[in-house]
């Protein structure tokens, strides 16, 4: 296994204890959060802040890595991400890209239906 599989393996685990501070010490300073629907965010903090506003809600997250594949510093993944919003369940599907410079997360894109996830929390 690849260091770069690896620290996202460690990403995609670390989800499970919503710690808001652990997940963004994932990415570098520069880094960039891409939900495809919706504008780039950038920068540690702001990744920190975006995260911590729509998971400020979610409880029992638990996400399933169906697949991962790896080039380089390139990591793509399929996911379902489970938890739990206002306490109605939510499972998506998920396919994310995620690019690994020294040891941390520079980019990460993730690929799903948004109508999935407001359909499920109402």
């Amino acid at each position: 296994m690849s260091t770069n599989e690896q620290i996202v393996r460690n990403f995609v685990s670390a989800w499970s204890r919503l710690d808001v501070d652990d997940l963004t010490d994932f990415f570098t300073q520069d880094g960039i959060y891409h939900n495809m629907m919706l504008d780039p965010v950038k920068g540690r903090d702001n990744i920190r802040e975006f995260i911590k506003g729509f998971a400020g809600n979610w409880t029992e997250p638990d996400w399933e890595l169906l697949n991962i594949a790896v080039n380089g510093h390139v990591v793509f993944t399929e996911r379902v991400d489970r938890m739990k919003v206002d306490g109605k369940l939510v499972a998506l599907p998920v396919c994310g890209v995620f690019e690994v410079r020294d040891g941390k997360i520079s980019a990460w894109r993730d690929y799903f239906d948004l109508p999935t996830y407001t359909d499920a929390v109402g």
